[in-house]
């Protein structure tokens, strides 16, 4: 079974500070039909990025993404890690961020998101979904389902924890970079450009 959420809507992950691995997926359209000068068709590939800010309960936090190789963790500080990067949206798993569930008294909260890396015009060619699954629960389901912007960064979801009740929040934002995404929600990195 799975619950889909709307727009500013909470739901409640867990209330256990051990619940196991959470395995946070992002899956989109493999390629965009794209007619050529001659034509033909070609097939665009997309090349989305799956990324977290993580703030610990000490304060600390850091961002998990393939850009500037900062892939994580789960057995060591952040005790979140992208387990890889689809550059194509060919791999059947999509891309996943991995939570170890057994260390959730020290997250404090997680900002989940994704990006255009390169080969796509509009969020709506590419069809984003997040699922968020847990060991005994239900599937949590965002789609990335405003097409309107043109910016190349959304916000997908706010994963909050207030003493061991884990929640989730349906964001989906859109921003220009990791800048503007940082400003508007006050996570405080310093940001230089980086590559993959």
């Amino acid at each position: 079974m799975a619950v889909e959420l709307r727009k500013g809507q909470k739901v409640s992950l867990a209330k256990s500070a051990q619940i196991g691995e959470i395995l946070i997926n992002l899956n989109w359209t493999q390629g965009i039909p794209k007619k050529t000068f001659f034509g033909g068709t070609k097939i665009q590939s997309i090349d989305l990025d799956l990324g977290a800010f993580v703030e610990l309960a000490d304060g600390r936090r850091f961002c998990v993404q393939a850009l500037g190789n900062s892939f994580g963790s789960v057995d060591a500080e952040p005790y979140v890690m992208l387990d890889g990067d689809d550059r194509t949206g060919e791999a059947a798993g999509g891309e996943n961020l991995r939570v170890n569930g057994r260390m959730l008294s020290n997250i404090k909260r997680m900002l989940v998101f994704t990006f255009i890396y390169e080969g796509i015009a509009s969020w709506q060619q590419a069809d984003g979904v997040v699922t968020i699954k847990y060991p005994g629960g239900d599937d949590i389901i965002v789609k990335m389902d405003e097409y309107g912007s043109q910016q190349k960064m959304c916000a997908i979801a706010a994963i909050v924890n207030n003493n061991g009740d884990l929640s989730v929040e349906k964001i989906v934002r859109f921003f220009d970079g990791h800048p503007q995404m940082d400003n508007a929600f006050g996570w405080g990195f310093r940001w230089t450009a980086g590559s993959k």
